[in-house]
């Protein structure tokens, strides 16, 4: 039996510093990358930063040192911001893996703490129980029915089972507690444990990329091929004009720029990782960015009931003893007792259960004398079974023996021999508690005599003693977590291994709907694969269930095409979080093992954050939609801008060069990526269906509507184009004109993009102060332009009346605030069918 805590003492906090000093800090250290230099050459070799590049080097090859030192500086200003930005994203990233890293449990100064697993050092006490990774390599000095997978070391998936006492004592960092309890001394750290002597890293996870990453991989690869195509015609259509090389080549180059949208791929890390941050501060981690945008499609969230929808705060209510057939909440009857006392045999010494913790609460109030000291735990069975139930076997020194069980109700009555009056008796006790919202356990004896053992508890033939009962109450914000999830669309169904009674009882007291609609484990086993597909979306509760069942709900869900969220906390629940599209783990009672399979981590234990998991999912979701629209439309009309005049043999062929096609991508960048991630989430997003996660990015509707955007925002630059040819105006005083409304149009694109359902007054009222300042800082850059000689002669600006900027503006102002006309449609067709 398992000494408690208070007789190992563990390491004080001066042996701990003495001890980091003397053997280092618990951490595998791999080979740095630079990965500043990384970053950099990553971006040089990007498509746009070469055509910056090139443009750059022919304007010193041709004298024009002027265009050519700014084309320098506005590729290190480029640079830094792409640098700065991924920076950012990066620091996003490396705060959440610091903090989903594991904990572990270690005894110093005599008490049981929870610390970061890089903080333990040589000669530090862990406390290794079922479901957690052991952090370092260290000897057995205490244990009970104690067993660890060793395939990360071995490759052998099989348990292997250790004792203080058996030749295989010692434990390695990166191994499985599969079962039971241990304290074990810390005997080696960081790269001189075994795992970290062969090189292996617990973090080396290669993450594949999403089909929304895919799909913009893609779009800007065509483009830069339709960019290259273009650029090789506009560049033969202008050697065929002026038979000059280099000049052709820099028109040509300006079109291939103004094509390449370099800022989704920016756009899209930027989005995700600070989603991940913002997420972070609410208290949920998201161990992979890229599980943001999965959020937001979620359509069925599987959850279980103990910690998630209850407290987690498990107290004896009842018991009832089959002798005397009564339900009883006085501990202190004779009968009752005896009860409580046969549970101890059956519980853990050390417990980390909480209806065991609950138990040892309500037993250690008895005036009892306790006689487990006196005993020695000889064999166990760990909870096993379909239903669960476990086993003790305890001896004295003088040979007497105590077999105990506790379980489900339905597994004890298996096993016990009762009379057909008697398992009546009990069921229907048990019904009652049930249906008071109690979990029910069934508590049996035997008075086994021999010295072999039954392969399986359930071969015992036990006495049945009674039942315990004990209540979780529902956390009190669940009702209304339900209930916005429910109006959000999203499908909502419990998977436990409580009965149904009490699972439909709890979750009748929360609003659960559908709560009579249960299905069991077995039950659910025996369907053929159509049977369950169709059962699985019609049934809110699943009662009674195991591994195998679980995953069998998942898969039946997802051949549904439902996007599944799942909860859980236990070792066996592992393989459901891997398979369920967001595996969801509690902080505080999951265990390491479910943390590590899973995709986020609700820290606080508190499901009501899924709120704002999914309010994320769907905010950055639509924000990165938003601003992916608007690099769509306003680059529709620099493409043809440039590429229209040439084509068509105007007057005015080149009306950009680079540095106007540069100076506008310094506009946009920081336009799709700061403007529009900050951008709050829309009122009605919470209140509309998940969005089909097989779909392509854009739906065709949405990808018109950009497209018309750009198109009509190029109908008033030629307009305001052919206005100055009708006028006689200079070619420096039409590109001057041209120019300011292109970034009239971008500013009232910037703000009219911000909704494509709510009017831009609306959306005015919107709080995100990076828009003013966005907005100023590019209306006071064209103004330098326009206003300041040295920067107007640069840029071949000329001088302009101000009522040809006020034309401009207001070209610019209704080439892009017709879509107003089109949101008023679209909420009013809404209001109408509601």
């Amino acid at each position: 039996m398992i000494e408690s805590e208070t007789d190992l003492k563990g390491l004080s906090t001066e042996d701990v510093l003495q001890s980091r000093t003397s053997f280092g800090a618990n951490s595998i250290d791999h080979a740095k990358k630079n990965i500043f230099l990384n970053s950099v050459k990553e971006m040089v070799v990007e498509p746009m930063f070469l055509l910056l590049l090139t443009a750059t080097s022919i304007y010193f090859i041709t004298g024009d040192y002027g265009n050519g030192i700014f084309m320098a500086a506005a590729i290190l200003l480029v640079s830094a911001i792409s640098l700065y930005q991924e920076s950012k994203s990066r620091s996003a990233v490396n705060a959440l893996k610091k903090l989903s890293q594991p904990k572990s449990k270690v005894i110093r100064n005599g008490e049981t703490i929870e610390i970061a697993s890089e903080e333990i050092v040589v000669g530090d006490l862990l406390q290794c129980e079922e479901g957690t990774f052991i952090p370092a390599d260290g000897i057995i000095v205490k244990s009970n029915d104690f067993a660890v997978n060793e395939s990360v070391l071995t490759g052998e998936s099989m348990a292997v089972l250790k004792s203080e006492s058996s030749t295989i004592k010692t434990v390695f960092l990166g191994t499985i507690v599969t079962s039971g309890l241990a304290i074990c001394k810390v005997t080696t750290v960081g790269n001189k444990t075994e795992l970290g002597k062969i090189g292996k890293s617990l973090e080396n996870i290669v993450e594949e990329k999403t089909p929304l990453q895919v799909q913009m991989g893609n779009f800007v690869k065509k483009m830069s091929l339709v960019g290259l195509v273009i650029f090789a015609f506009v560049w033969a259509i202008n050697y065929y004009n002026s038979n000059e090389v280099l000049d052709s080549l820099l028109k040509a180059l300006t079109l291939a720029m103004s094509i390449i949208p370099e800022e989704i791929p920016v756009a899209f890390t930027t989005f995700m990782a600070l989603g991940s941050w913002r997420l972070l501060k609410m208290g949920i981690i998201v161990k992979q960015t890229k599980t943001v945008e999965t959020l937001g499609s979620a359509t069925v969230i599987c959850t279980d009931k103990t910690g998630t929808i209850t407290e987690n705060k498990m107290s004896l209510a009842q018991c009832y003893t089959l002798s005397d057939n009564s339900v009883n909440d006085n501990f202190s009857e004779n009968s009752t007792i005896e009860l409580l006392t046969i549970a101890m045999w059956a519980s853990e010494p050390i417990p980390f259960d909480p209806m065991e913790i609950a138990l040892h609460d309500a037993y250690s109030k008895l005036n009892i004398a306790d006689e487990r000291p006196n005993f020695k735990l000889v064999h166990e069975y760990p909870l096993s079974g379909k239903p669960p139930m476990m086993t003790h076997v305890f001896e004295n020194k003088n040979g007497k023996r105590i077999i105990a069980a506790k379980g489900a109700t339905e597994a004890l009555i298996a096993t016990s021999n009762l009379s057909s009056e008697e398992k009546e008796q009990v069921l229907s006790a048990m019904k009652k508690m049930a249906l008071q919202g109690y979990r029910v356990l069934g508590v049996g004896l035997t008075p086994f005599s021999s010295t072999t053992y039954p392969v399986k508890q359930q071969d015992f033939s036990f006495e049945f003693k009674g039942l315990v009962a004990f209540y979780d109450p529902p956390k009190a914000n669940i009702k209304a977590t339900f209930e916005t999830l429910y109006d959000a669309g999203i499908q909502l169904k419990i998977v436990t291994g409580d009965n149904a009674e009490t699972t439909a009882t709890i979750a009748k007291q929360i609003g659960f709907r559908n709560a009579d609609k249960t299905l069991n484990g077995d039950e659910l086993m025996a369907m053929d694969e159509e049977t369950l597909k169709a059962r699985v979306m019609e049934t809110a509760i699943f009662t009674r269930m195991f591994p195998e069942a679980k995953l069998k709900i998942i898969k039946a869900l997802k051949d549904n095409n439902q996007i599944v969220a799942m909860t859980g906390d236990g070792v066996n629940d592992g393989p459901a979080l891997k398979s369920a599209h967001i595996g969801i783990a509690m902080g505080k009672k999951g265990t390491e093992i479910a943390k590590q399979a899973a995709n986020l981590i609700l820290v606080d234990d508190d499901f009501s954050k899924m709120i704002d998991a999914i309010a994320m999912g769907r905010k950055i979701y639509s924000n990165l939609k938003k601003a992916i629209q608007y690099i769509i439309s306003i680059h529709i009309p620099i493409i043809l801008i440039v590429f229209i005049p040439l084509a068509l043999g105007w007057i005015y062929p080149n009306i950009f060069s680079p540095v106007h096609v540069i100076f506008l991508e310094i506009i946009m960048g920081p336009t799709c990526s700061i403007i529009y991630e900050n951008e709050p989430m829309e009122r009605n997003l919470m209140q509309v269906q998940p969005r089909p996660f097989t779909n392509t990015f854009f739906k065709l509707k949405e990808i018109t509507i950009s497209i018309i955007q750009g198109i009509v925002i190029t109908i008033g630059l030629l307009f305001v184009y052919q206005y100055c040819l009708y006028s006689n105006c200079s070619e420096s005083t039409t590109r001057t004109l041209v120019f300011v409304t292109l970034i009239s149009s971008n500013i009232f694109l910037t703000l009219t993009n911000r909704s494509f359902y709510y009017s831009v007054l609306t959306t005015l009222k919107y709080k995100n102060n990076l828009v003013f300042i966005i907005i100023s800082a590019t209306v006071l850059l064209t103004a330098a332009l326009l206003f300041i000689p040295l920067f107007a002669s640069f840029f071949e600006f000329e001088r302009v009346s101000a009522s040809q900027i006020v034309l401009s503006v207001l070209v610019g102002f209704i080439s892009v605030l017709w879509i107003e006309i089109y949101k008023a449609f679209k909420r009013r067709k809404v209001h109408y069918n509601k």
